[in-house]
């Protein structure tokens, strides 16, 4: 079968149903023995749909489609009975990161504030015998820094010789893979340089916290838990500096309805808790959130440290103008008549395959793009707002969405944690160590990304 997202004529996932929208892909049974009270019996098996990314296609080759079958809650619980066994040898520090995107579906779903499920969340899994859950919203810190950094750089660098612009954003896993394996020169040299919010929270915990613990990288087992199923993809993608140490930065991905799933399988008496920080005993007693309506912002604060920078602009409320359709909107930065910044926001393929037909066209009207590849947004990624027949519970997410707008908005600029670890494990907000450990390269079936030439 073809599927609809690319050009390649076989898809490399063997499908099964005659509906591409919901077409899935068989992974192996999650059967659990029911061993002593508190753990599960048989989970039903997990699906992933060929509508629930762009990362299809020949984007997977037969070798990553096992690796991330293997990324289910039996691998999880291997880890959990490892660490039960006398042998400590084979002991491992369980960590678990959770995306601000999955908080408000698991609000929804035991019907709690945001904050009220994530300590719900990180009591249940220290129950099962986690060591530390964090929060990845200090990673997206990072990355939207980072981003905004970028930016200003290529606007100031940009000439008709040589464009820097449009730069696209980098978040969303699916999104890139399927530019760098299936769309290429020239589209992935305007990729975002910036890492992902899970590369850099690998890197996080397998570096920095492995550091401050006195631990090996090997010794941790980093489990992400995130909305949608691409994040799985984006777990096999080796990157410095943790793989340096042979150790990926996340070792397994669940989705938020496959940890749902586990929670509404167990019997135990759960005590909430508090979510964990990477700074020894503090905890983080209210969950906050980015200027983005289901996302991260990259726009919005990319937007408003653009026009600062740039053109000295103060700008409070960002207005969003509805262009195609819901899923794409634009913003515009303009001083007497003249348009200075032009931003848009671009959800789902179709809005993407307009973008890059514009683009690869060379009519293309933009300065940045925010880039995801779910419709609406993370919260409706297809690994938590889905019905049973696969398609969007459209119900649940107007409720996530609710919840998610509950939540405070604080800026990354602010947080101290974050400028503690620029100082702390980067040495300074540029330094050498920041291109490492918080920038990435991208390859294509084309040229190289890093052919361009961005000076830092």
């Amino acid at each position: 079968m073809k599927c609809e997202h690319c050009t390649r004529k076989e898809c490399s996932k063997k499908t099964k149903t005659d509906d591409q929208e919901n077409a899935s892909v068989d992974v192996p049974s999650l059967a659990l023995e029911n061993g002593e009270k508190g753990e599960f019996h048989k989970l039903a098996d997990a699906k992933i749909f060929l509508s629930d990314c762009l990362a299809c296609d020949s984007c997977v080759t037969a070798e990553e489609g096992l690796q991330v079958s293997q990324q289910n809650a039996k691998d999880f619980f291997r880890v959990l009975n490892l660490n039960k066994k006398c042998d400590t040898s084979q002991h491992k520090v369980l960590v678990v990161s959770v995306c601000p995107q999955s908080l408000p579906y698991f609000a929804a779903k035991f019907r709690l504030s945001v904050t009220d499920a994530s300590r719900r969340l990180c009591g249940f899994l220290k129950s099962l015998g986690v060591h530390y859950v964090f929060d990845t919203t200090i990673a997206a810190d990072f990355s939207v820094l980072e981003s905004q950094k970028e930016f200003v750089r290529r606007f100031r660098q940009d000439s008709e010789e040589v464009p820097a612009l449009p730069m696209l954003t980098s978040a969303c896993p699916g999104w890139v893979r399927y530019a760098e394996r299936v769309l290429g020169h020239p589209v992935t040299p305007h990729l975002c340089t910036a890492k992902s919010p899970q590369q850099i929270m690998g890197s996080l915990v397998k570096d920095y916290f492995a550091r401050r613990q006195n631990l090996s990288p090997d010794k941790i087992f980093h489990v992400i838990v995130a909305p949608c199923y691409d994040r799985k993809l984006e777990a096999l993608r080796e990157d410095v500096p943790t793989a340096l140490h042979g150790s990926r930065g996340a070792d397994c991905v669940l989705t938020s309805g496959e940890v749902v799933q586990i929670m509404e399988q167990s019997d135990l008496v759960v005590k909430d808790a508090a979510v964990d920080t990477l700074f020894g005993g503090l905890k983080e007693e209210e969950v906050r959130r980015h200027d983005g309506a289901s996302s991260d912002g990259y726009l919005a604060h990319v937007f408003r440290h653009a026009a600062k920078q740039l053109f000295d602009e103060d700008v409070g409320e960002v207005t969003y103008r509805t262009l195609r359709n819901k899923d794409f909107q634009e913003v515009t930065l303009e001083k007497n008549g003249e348009v200075l910044l032009r931003f848009a926001a671009a959800y789902g393929f179709r809005n993407i395959q307009n973008v890059v037909l514009k683009l690869k066209k060379g009519r293309f009207p933009y300065h940045f793009v925010e880039v995801l590849a779910c419709a609406g947004g993370c919260l409706n990624g297809r690994g938590q707002a889905q019905a049973e027949d696969g398609r969007a519970d459209k119900a649940l997410l107007r409720q996530m969405e609710g919840k998610y707008a509950d939540v405070p908005v604080r800026p990354p600029e602010t947080s101290a944690h974050v400028q503690e670890l620029y100082r702390e494990w980067l040495d300074g907000a540029d330094s050498p160590r920041v291109r490492e450990a918080l920038h990435t390269v991208y390859q294509g079936p084309g040229l190289p990304a890093a052919s361009r030439d961005i000076k830092w």
